[in-house]
């Protein structure tokens, strides 16, 4: 069962305060960032969407982005959000999560 969330509060409070006085070494981790994603082009998009053999509404559905933003961005209309831009980094490069995550 877990313990009730001020007890917690308290060990996260007490650990703090033995690390500042170095009585304790805290676990850390780190994560590498890839580089920011690269100006999708609407061919790099219509590419990356035949590869995976999608349709563009089932590309739209696999990004959670209606298939009229598809459209967009494969005629060039729209450019993909720097978010939208990272999700397809990861669908190009999906070697790039395993790198992010340490």
């Amino acid at each position: 069962m877990r313990k009730p969330i001020f007890e917690r509060l308290k060990e996260g409070l007490e650990e703090g305060i033995s690390h500042e006085r170095e009585e304790l070494e805290l676990a850390t981790s780190s994560i590498g960032i890839p580089a920011p994603p690269k100006d999708y082009e609407p061919d790099d998009i219509r590419q990356l969407r035949e590869n995976l053999d999608m349709s563009q509404t089932q590309f739209a559905k696999y990004l959670f982005v209606s298939t009229k933003t598809v459209q967009g961005w494969e005629q060039g209309l729209r450019r993909p959000t720097s978010s939208a831009a990272r999700l397809l980094q990861f669908i190009e490069n999906p070697e790039l999560l395993d790198r992010s995550a340490g």
